[in-house]
């Protein structure tokens, strides 16, 4: 099969496609020819060494955790997936799945059907981004209809989803983006929009119960900044590059919550944000779609951090 393979911890010049021997499903595991993958900021930072690399080991590797595709086989066990079913899914993550190439196994749970109503490329724009949003709103967050939710980077690839479901699960939704993106932003839910760009956000944002923070301390100060528009007793969760040690003693210090947040593959809560893409609540936004020999100029696009949505490369 053909692969995409990082030959070393730095930028998109280090990849390269190559042949490399298709995976074969182990008892639980499926076999998925890939149609479309997308791809994350996490690639192209693991790449460069940092995000998932300590988990992923040295290069030589083979990136990628969004995938959408078809059954091909079903490894001894399987009886929840069977040949020819179209799924999408995350597997192995933050382990190595091997995503950008043509087929890939993990175990079936890890899948689940794609949503009827879209092509392999937008479902392969929504599994990663899609749970990050959703395990970090549901479980982690545990919002309540109501409850008022800011979103750093409203435009990115988890935060425009994030600003859907936060809206669909009842909240008054707050985001800070670019004033280009306040029109979609509003168009998928988005109850106030704060271009970051112009001034504080802290100045112009109050009351907040929950914040995702998809920006990441380290940029700018947001965690620090955030504490100022949280109400007492609110939640800071910090998902670009966790909450380090000493902004979580000070947000407890003052009394807020602050934890840090990493997604999980989860083929049940998959099952039901096909449900909510179906019912037409919930949309996802390609940016591009690049064929799978052009992986290098996805990465690039992905890296500029100006993406609006996701990047998908094509099979």
């Amino acid at each position: 099969m053909r692969a995409i393979r990082q030959t070393g911890f730095g930028g998109p010049e280090l990849l390269a496609l190559v042949e490399a021997p298709r995976p074969v499903p182990l008892p639980t595991e499926v076999l998925v020819r890939v149609v479309a993958a997308g791809v994350n900021p996490c690639d192209v930072k693991t790449g460069r060494g940092e995000a998932m690399a300590p988990v992923v080991g040295e290069p030589p590797f083979t990136l990628g955790w969004d995938v959408s595709g078809v059954v091909e086989e079903v490894g001894f066990g399987v009886t929840t997936l069977a040949p020819g079913d179209e799924v999408y899914g995350m597997p192995w993550f933050p382990r190595a799945a091997g995503g950008h190439a043509e087929y890939v196994t993990a175990p079936a749970r890890h899948f689940a059907r794609k949503p009827k109503s879209v092509d392999h490329v937008h479902a392969a724009a929504l599994p990663l981004a899609a749970l990050t949003a959703w395990q970090a709103l549901t479980d982690t967050a545990g919002v309540r209809e109501g409850d008022r939710v800011l979103v750093h980077a409203g435009a990115g690839g988890v935060g425009h989803l994030a600003v859907q479901l936060a809206r669909h699960l009842g909240c008054h939704v707050t985001t800070t983006a670019r004033a280009h993106h306040h029109r979609w932003l509003r168009e998928l839910g988005a109850h106030d929009c704060v271009d970051y760009t112009e001034g504080p956000f802290e100045e112009r944002i109050g009351g907040i119960d929950v914040v995702l923070d998809l920006v990441g301390d380290d940029h700018e100060s947001t965690g620090s900044r955030s504490l100022a528009v949280l109400e007492p007793g609110g939640l800071y969760v910090a998902i670009a590059s966790g909450a380090p040690h000493h902004l979580v003693h000070e947000f407890r210090e003052r009394g807020f919550a602050a934890t840090s947040f990493l997604v999980e593959p989860d083929g049940a809560a998959l099952r039901h944000i096909a449900d909510l893409v179906d019912s037409g609540a919930l949309r996802v936004e390609v940016a591009g779609v690049l064929p799978l020999e052009d992986a290098a100029d996805a990465y690039r696009e992905v890296a500029t951090e100006r993406v609006r949505g996701k990047v998908v490369l094509e099979l």
